[in-house]
């Protein structure tokens, strides 16, 4: 499995486990056990859309693409100017 395969199985789990479409794929690391993806999802349609409520999930994916954790990293308002981890 490669980078882009990984990133759509990360956007294909997230979304059956959340039911909520994937705005960017933020991060991706491969390790010795499988992969780490890093997803931006919208949690709340505001309007405006610049007070949308945003979050970060990080989803790990074995060596096959196989789910095996997800969790929410940080929630955040879209127009908020926050710092990179």
């Amino acid at each position: 499995m490669n980078g882009t395969e990984a990133a759509k199985a990360a956007v294909r789990h997230l979304a059956d486990l959340t039911g909520r479409e994937t705005e960017a794929v933020v991060g991706l690391d491969k390790g010795d056990d499988g992969w780490r993806v890093v997803l931006e999802t919208v949690e709340l349609r505001r309007v405006p859309s610049t007070t949308d409520v945003l979050a970060t999930y990080e989803v790990a994916l074995d060596t096959d693409g196989e789910l095996s954790g997800c969790r929410r990293v940080q929630r955040y308002s879209r127009g908020a100017t926050r710092e990179e981890e």
